[in-house]
């Protein structure tokens, strides 16, 4: 059997429920900055969620929707990436005000997986300077062995891309780490890499197709505060609402 030696987690709406009210309200605040007078719904952004990366995002909502007024071709570029900049400073700021809570039961488990000397990483799409902030400023704390974000990578999720570097970077075999992701385009991208995948749902998540994770859950859970329920899969698991560390290690070393 395959000895489980790394956890593997993506940020948004894993670590913090980001989406909704983080990243949406900085990239509306942030339109807003530049001159635009349109806003991203919440219906709007959860179907811009099926677009990987944030610059890929208002590329396509340009082209998709327009800005409401002309963009030149030889513009766009630059545009993009000024907006982006700005956007992830207005995310920044919020995450740095304390308007997002950790999801239950995150730092527990980071905490476990750091007291077994395990391998802990972050393979999120987020921009580097955003996730370098959550890990810096709400879980200092924890030992992070690297954080994959951003531009790292070419090809976002559900492209394998990310979670293949992850293994370059750990030296470890897919069937030794388990992924902690949120969203189908995640779970597909854990899974293409050969990892075995643990799902907490979100707003934005929980009618998303995440059958092909292993355990799907509402959330970790804590003992004092929040308990997640089991959504499916996590066939013998025996979970009151707070999944640890060591029931994963053992749910997976079974399978393998």
């Amino acid at each position: 059997m395959a000895e489980i030696k790394a956890f593997f987690f993506d940020q948004d709406g894993v670590i913090i429920d980001t989406e909704k009210d983080g990243h949406r309200v900085a990239f509306n605040r942030t339109f807003k900055k530049f001159g635009y007078d349109f806003e991203w719904s919440v219906e709007d952004y959860h179907e811009l969620l099926q677009v990987g990366g944030g610059k890929e995002r208002i590329r396509h909502y340009l082209h998709t929707k327009g800005f409401g007024r002309e963009v030149k071709p030889e513009e766009e570029d630059q545009l993009i990436k000024d907006m982006h900049l700005a956007k992830t400073d207005a995310f920044i700021e919020i995450i740095e005000q304390g308007e997002l809570p950790l999801r239950p039961g995150i730092k527990r488990i980071m905490q476990e997986i750091n007291a077994k000397g395990l391998v802990l990483g972050v393979c999120t799409t987020s921009d580097q300077r955003a996730a370098q902030s959550i890990a810096e400023k709400m879980l200092h704390d924890i030992r992070f062995d690297f954080i994959l974000a951003g531009d790292v990578i070419s090809r976002k999720k559900p492209d394998p891309a990310i979670y293949t570097l992850a293994l370059e970077k750990s030296g470890l075999k897919p069937e030794e780490c388990v992924v902690i992701e949120d969203s189908r385009n995640g779970v597909l991208a854990a899974k293409a890499a050969g990892m075995h995948v643990v799902a907490t749902t979100n707003y934005y998540t929980q009618n998303e197709d995440l059958s092909q994770a292993d355990i799907i859950l509402t959330c970790l859970g804590d003992d004092n505060g929040e308990r997640g329920k089991l959504v499916a899969g996590g066939e013998g698991l025996d979970y009151d609402g707070v999944l640890t560390a060591q029931q994963i290690i053992a749910y997976f070393s079974k399978k393998n």
